[in-house]
């Protein structure tokens, strides 16, 4: 079977790898692709949002599968299109993707599906925001110290989301997302929710509508600097499993997260399709979900795709036919695994692109490694940076700290100008012991 991944970063590069992995694969294509799979896979040179492209390559190649990695086009509908052309396709609709497109259509969601949330209100102008701001939080009463989320309504690349610790920030955010628009179209609306203490943690779950598989946790690390410090990013780093949560958790979060929002969803006559993957908040009040994806996260697929021993071309493919009820449990390397994202100087702000990327070949031959392509491109036979996250370092090992030592001895022979990484991913595994 001819497959088809769209996408272009260290997500698609893992998705591609994996499936390889399959007896049943045959021809892998990406589209667009980046460095690391045109050398091991063939590019497409088709972007994300070219849908007609992509349908008439589909036709003409024998793409028995498409799996859509990125956010955006399942948002635009890029599967309710391939599925009107008889085509298969792994990803939600466009009304089932807006669990990510909109963080209004996910609070509602959830209050409905009565699955545990911050409280929140939602506006569509800053004047609304803000006498919200003035009448709930009145000064006389919460001062200039207030903790809240502010958060653009649509896409914004992870970081429509601004983190506030006080009166003035919080404003100010009202002001990027709503009057600056910041985030574009993404701030037509926003939210405003309260801020909730914790450790935060992915779950992810491959849905048909029906049944439910999940998948081990992971942490991702959103902040751009060690000890969470900075702004946030697309993902500077994750791990799996993370002992933060336990097999009573994972159960939990099944039976009181993810099967009340599959239900919700298709009480709605929006039956979901695909991967589901809860941000969850791990507070004293118990876990609460912060947002929804509804695909693979970048940076957690790498290092979840690194521990899967099951075939994932099985996997998809039972989900894409509805079976995925019939399918054995999924097999997994009981070893711990580390991505470590390798960003371009300047991210998550502005930065430059084009810069010569040496020893990648070096660090994908140390035992246990695997580096994983996003933001590269080749030029004239050089692997350069093409993106502000540029290299997903990945490995496994016997214990966290044995497989972060082999991820950042992996990043130390990585060079090119303006490199840099967290140092302490998976430190919270284990108390931030030294290393890297």
């Amino acid at each position: 079977m001819n497959v088809l991944i769209i996408g272009s970063g260290g997500r698609e590069h893992a998705l591609a790898w994996k499936i390889a992995q399959s007896p049943n694969v045959g021809t892998i294509f990406v589209a667009p692709g980046n460095a690391g799979t045109g050398v091991e896979f063939e590019n497409v040179d088709l972007q994300v949002d070219d849908f007609e492209g992509l349908i008439r390559f589909a036709k003409n190649n024998q793409i028995g599968v498409t799996i859509v990695g990125p956010e955006v086009p399942l948002c635009l509908g890029i599967s309710d299109v391939f599925l009107a052309e008889g085509l298969r396709v792994f990803g939600p609709s466009k009304l089932a993707a807006q669990l990510e497109g909109s963080k209004v259509f996910c609070k509602e969601i959830l209050t409905h599906a009565n699955v545990p949330t911050a409280g929140y209100q939602s506006f569509r102008t800053a004047e609304e925001a803000e006498l919200y701001l003035k009448n709930r939080f009145p000064q006389e009463d919460h001062g200039d110290a207030l903790s809240l989320v502010v958060k653009a309504d649509g896409l914004a690349a992870g970081k429509g989301a601004i983190v506030c610790n006080s009166r003035g920030e919080i404003l100010e955010a009202i002001h990027r997302i709503s009057r600056d628009r910041e985030f574009g179209e993404a701030g037509n609306r926003m939210i405003i929710e309260e801020k909730l203490p914790g450790t935060e943690a992915s779950i992810l779950a491959i849905t048909d509508g029906r049944t439910i598989v999940t998948l081990p946790p992971a942490q991702d690390h959103k902040a751009a600097y060690d000890n969470d410090q900075g702004p946030n990013t697309g993902g500077m780093g994750a791990f799996s499993p993370t002992p933060a949560v336990d097999e009573e958790l994972m159960y939990w979060v099944e039976e009181k997260v993810f099967v009340p929002t599959v239900h919700a969803m298709k009480r709605s006559r929006q039956l979901f399709s695909g991967v589901l993957y809860a941000g969850l908040m791990l507070t004293k009040q118990g876990p609460k979900v912060l947002e929804y994806n509804v695909r693979f996260g970048d940076p957690e697929c790498q290092p979840l795709l690194m521990r899967m021993q099951s075939d994932l071309l099985e996997l998809v493919n039972a989900t894409v036919d509805g079976k995925l009820s019939e399918i054995d449990d999924l097999q997994w390397d009981p070893r711990p695994s580390i991505c470590v994202v390798m960003a371009s100087e300047g991210y998550p702000g502005s930065y430059d692109k084009g810069r010569v990327i040496s020893g990648i070949d070096q660090a994908d031959r140390l035992d246990g490694v695997k580096v994983f392509h996003a933001g590269t491109k080749l030029r004239a036979g050089d692997v350069v940076s093409n993106g502000g996250r540029v290299l997903g370092v990945t490995a496994l090992g016997e214990t966290v700290p044995e497989a972060k030592l082999r991820a950042y001895q992996a990043v130390k022979e990585i060079r090119w100008d303006g490199a840099w990484c967290r140092k302490d991913i998976a430190d919270k595994s284990f108390g931030a012991i030294a290393g890297g």
